[in-house]
């Protein structure tokens, strides 16, 4: 498995295909995570790393997201920062 597929699959598991596979998500919520996960296929491990960070930082689009989410009682980005930080390190990437 690539580091970008393993950074996807964590993502996937924890946040992703729960608001994919939910039948009560709408269809705003899970245009935004196939989009976010489009956006993130586009670049390499560090590129991943580094989304990840600046949509926890949140640009206007990213905390507008993660208020539906919460809203919606969907994890975010947000709920999974100390398991992603823990096993997404600067050594990881470079192992």
């Amino acid at each position: 498995m690539t580091k970008e597929e393993e950074i996807m699959a964590f993502l996937h598991e924890r946040v992703f295909d729960p608001i994919l596979h939910s039948p009560g998500a709408s269809n705003n919520l899970k245009q935004g995570a196939r989009l976010t996960i489009t956006r993130m296929k586009q670049l390499d491990a560090l590129g991943m790393m580094k989304y990840y960070w600046s949509a926890i930082v949140g640009t206007e689009r990213s905390v507008d997201f993660a208020a539906k989410l919460r809203e919606a009682h969907f994890i975010r980005f947000e709920e999974v920062i100390d398991d992603f930080r823990i096993r997404f390190t600067d050594d990881w990437l470079r192992s």
